[in-house]
Order: C-alpha cells, then sequence, then structure tokens
C-alpha cells in the first residue's frame, strides 16, 4: 500500500506538471504554436517574447503554483514521514520531469525553473524565497534567465542544508538543479559564444 502510494503521487504530480500552461495561454491568446515561436520553449521566457512582460509573470506564477501545489497535496495526503519524506520529494521530481515532458505536447515542453522553484518553495518556504530572490537579482544584473536560473538553482542544495532540511530535500534539489541545467546546455553554449538572448536591453 505504501508503494502503490508513492506511485499515484509521482503519477497524478507528472500529469499536473504535464499541463503545459504557456502552450495553452499563447493558443487561447494567438492561436498558434508556442513551440514554433522563438525558442520553442512553453516556458514563461518564451512566452514573453510572444506576448509580453505581463504574461511572462503570469505563466511564471502559474507554473510555480503547479510544483508547489503537487509537492503540498503529496504531503497532505500520503505524508512527509513515509520512507523519510519521500512521497513530496517523488511529486517534486515528476513535476519537473512533467512541465519539461509533458505528456500533453508529446513529450516537450520548458526548462522547469519556475516549477522548479514552486517545489522548493513548498518543501522549504525560507530556501525557496531565497532562491527565488537570487534568480531576480541575477537575472535582472546579468540581463540572462538562464545564468538567473543557473546559478539560483546551483545554490538551493545548500540552501536547503543551511535550514537544515531532510537529507532527501537537498538530495532533490541537487538532482533537480544537475536536470534544469542540463535542460539549459543550449543556453551555456550560446552565453559562451555571446549569442543568448537577454531579458532586457
Amino acid at each position: 500500500m505504501e508503494v502503490l502510494s508513492l506511485v499515484i503521487v509521482f503519477i497524478a504530480a507528472y500529469l499536473i506538471g504535464s499541463v503545459p500552461t504557456g502552450y495553452i495561454v499563447v493558443k487561447i491568446a494567438k492561436n498558434e504554436d508556442i513551440r514554433k515561436l522563438g525558442s520553442g520553449s512553453t516556458g514563461a521566457t518564451n512566452v514573453k517574447r510572444v506576448m509580453g512582460k505581463t504574461w511572462f509573470f503570469i505563466v511564471m506564477l502559474l507554473d510555480a503554483l503547479k510544483g508547489a501545489l503537487s509537492v503540498v497535496l503529496a504531503a497532505v495526503f500520503v505524508g512527509t514521514g513515509l520512507y523519510f519524506g519521500l512521497a513530496p520529494v517523488l511529486a517534486a521530481i515528476a513535476v519537473i520531469l512533467g512541465h519539461s515532458k509533458s505528456v500533453f505536447l508529446k513529450f516537450s515542453g520548458g526548462k522547469s525553473v519556475a516549477s522548479g522553484v514552486g517545489t522548493i518553495i513548498a518543501l522549504s518556504w525560507q530556501a525557496g524565497l531565497l532562491v527565488a530572490v537570487v534568480w531576480a537579482v541575477t537575472t535582472y544584473a546579468s540581463k540572462y534567465v538562464s545564468v538567473g536560473s543557473i546559478i539560483a538553482l546551483s545554490l538551493s542544495p545548500f540552501l536547503m542544508w543551511y535550514f537544515d532540511k531532510p537529507p532527501a530535500y537537498i538530495l532533490y534539489c541537487v538532482v533537480g538543479a544537475v536536470y534544469i541545467i542540463y535542460l539549459h546546455r543550449e543556453n551555456v553554449v550560446r552565453l559562451v559564444k555571446g549569442t543568448e538572448n537577454k531579458v532586457r536591453g
């Protein structure tokens, strides 16, 4: 029964993460497929290129809520004691996988930054808020969303450790950061070449 509960948590969180908010917003507003516009990502950054700053923040918030909701539901319905708090961690992993590899979009999607930050906030509001602040400050200073994302997520395991959170939470942040940085591999190449798009001029 415990294993079944964890399987259900993973599937449910994956499906929540798979809800393609950026794709839906652009489809409703412009009747276009965002995967064929800009970078092809369904994430908030590409939505900004297509529809502007307001929709960037709306989609980013919705994606963060997907991440937080999945973790909270797992904690409420399954608990945090099972296998050292594995249910919320599985939910967190599943939701970022769902966002980046949506079953509704033939396993395409965004880079899971906002959803990832949402999961961290749900696991530790202190660590999550600091990650969000680091992302905002670094993105503003560097003018690159990718730089802000990589730096902020890289700090997340250390922040979880600093706030004395369970080892499973720290390990999730390590795995999540590595995965999200991997999703940014093309951005890293463009940063090295000096061709990465800036968030502002």
